[in-house]
């Protein structure tokens, strides 16, 4: 039987811009999955909210008071975002089946620690589901990494499950990134079976740019808008070759990261490696934005046979950069179709919230909704937990 269902998603990511929400129809063929996108908006954080969160990312200063504040509040900030969403897209809130979040990531840990005689692995996402289901009479569903984590995947990439559900093709092959804060990809060979999948984190995507260009300009700007910056400058490609030789990028996959890895730390380190270079500021930006740009090439090169792939397609914040968009493009074979999801009816800032409405949809009807070629768990589990 077909069924044709309402679903809210929301998406609060590493690049802390804000809350992206959107209203989704899905339509069910006997678990054949397809859906449209009715309205998508997002509510910026403000620069109070976005420090706060960026301290409790800290494990040096967050504290667990705060925490459990935030975490109660983005509950208000999520539920508050899905009432909007709902009204803009012309429906009442009974119209909806449910509201999947996946919550905003304060700490990932995907490598195991020695604690009490076990090896733990954990992930934090804050945003309180309750608050959401309690504010808006909607069922909600999150939490999602930590069922994957708990049999023994790394809690992400997530992504590479939409991806197998929507994208792949019978007779030619695809990769999808999508470029956050963190860099991702799904690589989805002709004709595949969930095993035939590479998906994984390859490194930086917007979080080093953001915080350089934020240096460079005195904290005027938060992101380079257009790639302007880094279109002006140089690659130092001297430095590139070396910032490439970070130990994630030898690791095979699966394999996650997070702001733990190329997060603020890391960037204040190539920031003064930058200056000991004396490289001008717009040089600095164009360097950094070709180490995103050549840490996904580089990764889609390393698993796809040439010839095999005829579509690589872009989501994401960093699709809107035209310089990054410009570099990663020079680097692919010339017979690779490069486009963003917009022309499959996926805006690329919007694809994050439509993944996890889906995961938010599988759950609720007890399905399995991760993808262990991609995260590394022993098996498939149903992800998520519920707050009726």
């Amino acid at each position: 039987m077909k069924q044709s269902k309402y679903v809210v998603g929301l998406m609060s990511g590493t690049s802390l811009d804000g809350i992206d929400a959107v209203v989704v129809e899905i339509k069910d063929i006997e678990g054949n999955i397809d859906m449209e996108l009715l309205c998508f908006l997002t509510l910026p954080y403000s620069s109070a909210i976005k420090e706060q969160i960026l301290m409790l990312c800290d494990p040096h200063q967050a504290r667990i008071e705060d925490i459990s504040s935030m975490n109660m509040l983005l509950g208000e900030l999520f539920a508050n975002a899905s009432l909007q969403v709902i009204k803009e897209a012309g429906l009442l809130q009974k119209d909806i089946l449910l509201i999947s979040s996946h919550g905003q990531t304060i700490f990932h840990q995907p490598d195991s620690k020695l604690l009490d005689g076990r090896e733990i692995t954990s992930t934090l996402q804050i945003g309180d589901i309750g608050v959401i289901a309690e504010r808006t009479g909607i069922t909600t569903i999150g939490d999602f990494r930590t069922r994957d984590m708990a049999a023994g995947g790394k809690g992400a990439p997530l992504v590479p499950y939409a991806d197998y559900m929507l994208f792949r093709e019978k007779n030619y092959g695809r990769v999808l990134v999508n470029i956050g804060g963190i860099s991702n990809i799904t690589t989805l060979p002709k004709n595949c079976a969930k095993t035939d999948i590479y998906a994984f984190d390859t490194g930086p995507g917007n979080m080093l740019i953001d915080a350089f260009v934020e240096w460079v300009t005195n904290g005027n700007q938060t992101y380079d808008r257009d790639g302007k910056l880094a279109s002006k400058g140089e690659v130092n490609d001297a430095w590139l070759k070396e910032l490439l030789e970070h130990p994630h990028y030898k690791l095979q996959p699966p394999k996650s990261t997070g702001r733990e890895m190329f997060g603020k730390a890391y960037a204040t380190k190539l920031w003064h490696e930058a200056a000991n270079l004396k490289l001008r500021d717009t040089d600095k930006i164009a360097t950094i934005t070709a180490l995103t740009a050549k840490s996904i090439v580089n990764e889609i090169n390393r698993y796809i046979e040439p010839g095999e792939i005829k579509e690589v397609l872009i989501s994401g914040g960093g699709g809107f950069n035209h310089t990054l968009m410009n570099m990663i493009k020079s680097y692919l074979p010339n017979d690779i179709d490069f486009k963003k999801t917009d022309e499959y009816g996926m805006p690329a800032d919007a694809k994050e919230a439509m993944v996890f409405a889906l995961l938010g949809y599988q759950c609720f009807n007890k399905r399995t909704n991760n993808l262990p070629a991609a995260t590394g768990a022993e098996k498939s589990v149903i992800m998520g937990k519920i707050a009726w």
